[in-house]
């Protein structure tokens, strides 16, 4: 299994079209083979920082990811919205271990 955080600060302006646009994205990721979870969450002291938190059963369902269109015109639609670069942090899963205990 491979879980990313990815880290994202967006323009204050554009908050409601990337919570549109990353809905959106959400909706299609959690219906791709090999995905796991797809959480979108939104800071609530910062409302302009964003996390997703993406896991998937392997590192060739996480790479298949980033090819689908919806990602892609999610990526180009939101890129300009971002206040900074999104850091994506790619992490081993310790717990839990099984697959089978993952809930969607």
């Amino acid at each position: 299994m491979i879980v990313t955080v990815v880290d994202i600060y967006v323009k204050s302006e554009k908050i409601d079209e990337f919570i549109e646009a990353t809905t959106l994205n959400h909706k299609s990721s959690v219906m791709e083979e090999g995905n796991l979870r797809f959480d979108f969450l939104q800071d609530r002291s910062k409302p302009n920082h964003f996390l997703l938190y993406e896991a998937y059963e392997s590192e060739d369902a996480a790479a298949a990811h980033k090819k689908t269109d919806h990602y892609l015109k999610w990526k180009s639609t939101v890129e300009s919205w971002m206040e900074r670069p999104r850091i994506g942090t790619q992490t081993n899963v310790i717990e839990p271990s099984d697959i089978a205990s993952w809930k969607r």
